[in-house]
């Protein structure tokens, strides 16, 4: 399956049974990242969540965003 990121544009290949390719086709309004953005944004948000100045809000249902 052909994939593009959504933030570098960078076009990639992934196996078309694997869990990612299967949420991007049930639910259209996923985002693909690459690997590579995917470990930058992670790394940022650790970095920000270390400072303290870093809030997580939650749905009203106590679910959190960032799932």
């Amino acid at each position: 399956m052909q994939t593009k990121c959504t933030l570098c544009e960078h076009t990639e290949t992934i196996d078309k049974h694997s869990f990612k390719a299967k949420r991007l086709r049930n639910k259209r309004i996923s985002l693909y990242l690459c690997d590579a953005c995917d470990e930058r944004i992670t790394k940022r948000t650790n970095e920000r969540i270390e400072t303290g100045n870093f809030k997580l809000f939650k749905c009203k249902n106590n679910k959190s965003i960032l799932q």
